[in-house]
């Protein structure tokens, strides 16, 4: 059965814990946030009890093997089998193991009752024609670590404030979102700073978020490309010599401003081709989170973007083949406008 991680995070922190979990997908912070929540929700686990295995190493036999024996000073055991490379398209002449995939097939429709075990899988694909995908797809509870999207990862962050004791609402976590981007180990790690700046106690608000995040270079230079294809021309070089002042090149934010309008070049087209912002996300390959902030905003007309990518693009020739003061060319470039 699959359900949103985030729901599966809420079940297992009621101490609701099943025997069979599958882990799978590529995004690390998930898959290892998953782990430490089922050890924290064991009665009596540590990290270092934990019985861990390497499938690239060990047989699945021998992960079955322990999962059958009865708990030694423990009630419950947590085992951990990673890189179950048997359930992707592979040439299984290649595989360094001989698992006896037979034995798991059957263990899954009765598992051990005195143990949870852990299957990580961390592809971006199993292969769902194989048997034991489908077979351990049935009986395990299917937690897809891949990135989250639009509400998901709003409710995440506002999760990882309530494990921490402080309270995000949607307004500050879309905030937070915006000031850092969409990496979960980045915002990970910013609501810790912020959970330590409220002692761990207490709702967090924009001013705050304003004070102690530090924005990523590409969320700066989104906020450079909008106020400079919306003529702000003050607030985009207010942006642009921050930048210069943290140590970014020009030639660099000429390349990732010229990105950006290429992108809203991409989102204006779609749009009117009636295109929503998830299935613009999709067919772009970006995060949900970029096409949102792009479509809030009032984009400017198509003709107006494709100058603006033209004369980068000759702002970026001048960077890299002229020399003199390369910041300065970029600042009359911010300077002109459109």
């Amino acid at each position: 059965m699959k359900k949103v991680v985030t729901k599966i995070w809420s079940q297992i922190e009621k101490g609701d814990v099943q025997p069979v979990y599958l882990l799978t997908g590529t995004e690390q912070h998930l898959l290892d946030e998953t782990i430490k929540k089922l050890i924290k929700a064991v009665p009596g686990m540590t990290s270092s009890e934990v019985n861990r295995f390497d499938l690239e190493e060990i047989p699945i036999q021998a992960v079955l093997e322990v999962a059958n024996e009865f708990p030694f000073l423990v009630d419950h055991k947590l085992i951990v089998a990673k890189n179950c490379s048997f359930l992707k398209a592979t040439d299984n002449s290649k595989e360094k193991q001989n698992h006896q995939l037979e034995l798991l097939e059957k263990w899954l429709e009765n598992p051990s009752p005195t143990a949870t075990v852990v299957f990580v899988a961390p592809y971006e694909k199993l292969d769902a024609r194989k048997k034991i995908t489908k077979k351990i797809k049935k009986h395990a509870v299917v937690v897809e670590a891949v990135a989250l999207q639009g509400q998901d990862l709003s409710t995440w962050i506002m999760q990882q404030g309530k494990d921490k004791g402080i309270a995000f609402d949607k307004k500050t976590a879309e905030f937070l979102m915006e000031m850092s981007g969409t990496d979960l180990l980045t915002l990970s790690t910013e609501v810790d700073k912020l959970a330590g700046y409220l002692a761990f106690s207490g709702t967090v608000d924009v001013d705050m978020i304003e004070q102690l995040v530090a924005r990523t270079p590409e969320m700066d230079v989104f906020r450079l490309t909008d106020s400079f294809v919306n003529n702000k021309r003050a607030e985009s070089l207010a942006v642009y010599h921050d930048l210069l002042r943290n140590g970014e090149e020009p030639i660099m934010m000429a390349s990732l401003i010229a990105s950006q309008v290429r992108l809203m070049i991409h989102v204006t087209n779609l749009r009117k081709k009636g295109y929503q912002q998830q299935q613009i996300a999709t067919t772009l390959h970006i995060h949900p989170y970029r096409v949102k902030l792009m479509m809030q905003r009032k984009l400017p007309p198509l003709p107006v973007l494709l100058k603006a990518l033209d004369d980068l693009a000759t702002i970026d020739l001048q960077l890299k083949t002229t020399s003199g003061n390369r910041q300065r060319k970029l600042e009359l470039f911010l300077m002109n406008g459109l």
